[in-house]
């Protein structure tokens, strides 16, 4: 790989040059949903973001192997072990089996995945199909000295961990701030110290989704699923581990010393993280209201929205922020990222209509690739990427204006660039096509009548043809070989 790619690594808090353990294989995991409930706009940006990773990666030439998880057992409602099973509690809500919550949800996570444009992963395990790794994880991690059994439930003993290992290193805090932030232990608590977190929970007489262990029938602890399948599917070390920056504080940190605990290392060589979201500039929370659905962002249908915009334009949208900034939802910069997407994709559309000309391209399209190719060097910084693609639009629309030229060369170049960064890196397709088999002809039929009233010197119907169709979001170009249209 001749790439200089450099990555932001939590754990170090400086950009790394990326350097996979093995040449030219990348392991790459993420924390996948907990499937009680509809995805949400903050996985939806996690997502998209290790989908433009992925395809980053794999167009660079490396073979990748992509594992995100499901959550589908264990993770209670609060981060340390209490409240109640978050399917079990959505289940009795639904009256519903637990497992048909699962499917539910996780198939509506997949088919808005699947709006987004994101490409599956190379596997996708799920935390009820991997219950013997789980339990032999917990094995070894007892064997080695770092938990402990307590009346059918198993803890994660931090204090013995903090010995050896940093328990704070991937957030740098310090311990005791940590041990400030939680309540104080009652003589009630089965816990030794007050940070420890479990690793199987003995099972309620109520409770549905249990499976035997040597310890109790129970269930395992939200954190042990991702390091028992991270290590199943690519190894005690890997390249890559990815999840939203809520993640890192509680499960990511659990994440590494349980990994550590067992394997006597870290995990990942490099944990990357995407930012929080924000609407009108407060974070978007249920709590304050102020969040919407993937599904009501597509439709428009709350109150927040002026309208709905096409998955298209919200991954547009997405990607023009860096996946490390905080996003910003209000309608004014959706309307703006809907406004980009389609210049970007009207250019691409224009392309099939160029004029090839002899001589030399008035352009270079070797220094634009350069910089593209070192914006997303840079920390995958697609809001600079997209910039560069944007002086591409502009020569685009100057060579159909006759004001620029390109060579039959240029415009092959043209187009193979615009594949590669736009449809295979941006993960950008066109969803703006009509569904009317006819509108070519309807279009013709238009631009026929707006002719006949440009010959008979009736310029007021001719313009107001052009501004409607305008207003609806339909170009029209006058040029020497006659009107060509476009959407916008």
């Amino acid at each position: 790989m001749d790439h200089n790619l450099y990555l932001y690594n939590t754990l170090s808090r400086t950009k790394e040059k990326f350097e996979p353990i093995h040449p030219n294989l990348v392991g790459m995991y993420v924390c996948g949903p907990t499937v009680y409930s509809d995805v949400h706009l903050g996985n939806c940006r996690t997502f998209v973001s290790f989908d433009l990773i992925f395809r980053y990666l794999r167009h660079l030439g490396y073979k990748v192997r992509y594992v995100r998880n499901i959550t589908d057992a264990g993770h209670l409602e609060g981060d340390r072990d209490e409240g109640d099973d978050k399917f079990a509690k959505k289940a009795k809500l639904e009256q519903l089996e637990p497992m048909e919550i699962v499917q539910k949800y996780t198939i509506g996570f997949h088919d808005v995945l699947r709006l987004f444009n994101t490409l599956p992963p190379s596997i996708e395990p799920t935390a009820t199909g991997h219950i013997s790794e789980q339990i032999e994880m917990i094995e070894q991690i007892i064997e080695n000295g770092y938990a402990y059994e307590r009346n059918g439930t198993v803890y994660f003993d931090v204090e013995k961990y903090v010995e050896t290992y940093d328990y704070t290193i991937l957030t740098n805090r310090k311990l005791e701030d940590m041990l400030n932030n939680t309540r104080e232990l009652s003589g009630q608590d089965e816990k030794k110290g007050r940070l420890d977190f479990a690793l199987w929970i003995k099972a309620k007489p109520e409770t549905i989704m249990r499976w035997p262990a040597p310890w109790s029938v129970g269930f395992p602890g939200w954190h042990i699923e991702c390091s028992a399948m991270s290590r199943k599917y690519l190894g005690d070390q890997f390249d890559i581990h990815g999840g939203g920056m809520d993640l890192a504080a509680t499960h990511h940190t659990n994440e590494i010393a349980q990994s550590e605990a067992c394997n006597h290392t870290s995990p990942a060589k490099y944990w990357m993280h995407t930012n929080m979201l924000t609407v009108n500039g407060a974070r978007m929370s249920k709590s304050a209201g102020n969040g919407f659905l993937p599904g009501e962002l597509f439709t428009g249908n709350h109150p927040l929205l002026n309208r709905g915009y096409s998955p298209m334009a919200v991954r547009f949208f997405m990607l023009q922020a860096h996946y490390r900034s905080t996003l910003d939802f209000s309608n004014e910069a959706l309307d703006a990222a809907d406004k980009g997407y389609k210049r970007l994709m009207t250019a691409i559309s224009l392309l099939d209509k160029l004029k090839v000309s002899k001589g030399a391209d008035s352009f270079n399209l070797a220094e634009i690739r350069r910089k593209c190719y070192a914006a997303m060097d840079d920390d995958f910084n697609s809001p600079v990427l997209i910039a560069e693609l944007f002086e591409i639009v502009r020569i685009i629309n100057s060579i159909y204006d006759g004001k620029a030229k390109v060579t039959a060369e240029g415009l092959e170049g043209l187009q193979v660039f615009m594949k590669e960064f736009v449809e295979d890196i941006l993960g950008l397709r066109n969803d703006q096509t009509s569904a009317s088999d006819d509108i070519d002809d309807v279009m013709n039929l238009v631009i026929k009548l707006r002719n006949e009233a440009k010959a008979n010197k009736d310029f007021v119907t001719s313009d107001r043809i052009r501004d409607e169709l305008n207003s609806i979001g339909i170009q029209l170009k006058d040029s020497k070989e006659g009107t060509l249209w476009n959407k916008i």
